[in-house]
């Protein structure tokens, strides 16, 4: 286990923090003319890959609560992006999907996020993109 002695410098969740803030910036500019929040761009980009997900789940995946996640896909709904439907058999079940206009807005994200990870990352070793990955699945666990 590692001890930090100065967390204002040494700290990896503020590390995490900053880097965080500087990457939503970027995405912000980059994806301005989508106008959307960062939490609508999460969830389309969570999407993108065509399946459709339970709350619930869209929920696990985005690192957030279902009753928090109500209001971005009401905003989503209502912007034509997403559709609600029931699951067949079970009709308790709500399942988010894609629409046309949300699948092109998604690649549109997903094609952005994979642009600015490649000129963050293009460079370094493997080795320490891996343990990157480690540290964030690490720090997602603490919430879990």
């Amino acid at each position: 286990m590692t001890s930090l002695s100065a967390p204002s410098e040494g700290s990896a969740l503020l590390a995490l923090q900053r880097a965080t803030h500087a990457t939503l910036q970027v995405l912000a500019t980059e994806l301005v003319d989508l106008d959307l929040t960062p939490s609508e761009t999460n969830a389309l980009a969570i999407l993108a890959d065509g399946r459709g997900r339970t709350v619930s789940e869209l929920g696990a995946a985005a690192g957030t609560r279902p009753t928090t996640l109500t209001s971005v896909l009401d905003r989503l709904e209502r912007r034509g992006h997403i559709t609600r439907g029931t699951r067949p058999g079970d009709r308790r079940v709500v399942v988010v999907e894609l629409s046309e206009s949300g699948r092109l807005t998604a690649d549109t994200i997903r094609r952005t996020l994979a642009d600015v990870e490649t000129r963050a990352l293009d460079g370094l070793p493997a080795e320490a993109v891996a343990g990157f990955h480690t540290v964030l699945r690490a720090l997602a666990e603490v919430s879990a």
